[in-house]
């Protein structure tokens, strides 16, 4: 399952950060933003996914988040 999120990360660093905690809830993902993109994307390849708790934890570190179609 693949899901698409666009966000307002702006930094590498913030990147790691946040693509760290989501591995502690998603161990068997692969998780990637990309920031060249306008929506700053996040991308999330995983078995399963919870996308309420993907959005929980970006506004939890203070970002915005939401699914893209």
């Amino acid at each position: 399952m693949i899901e698409v999120f666009k966000t307002n990360v702006q930094e590498e660093w913030q990147c790691k950060i946040i693509i760290e905690t989501l591995l502690e809830h998603f161990p068997n993902s692969s998780i990637n933003f990309d920031l060249e993109d306008c929506d700053k994307i996040l991308r999330i390849h995983a078995p399963t996914i919870s996308n309420a708790k993907i959005i929980d934890v970006l506004n939890f570190h203070g970002y915005s988040c939401e699914v893209l179609p």
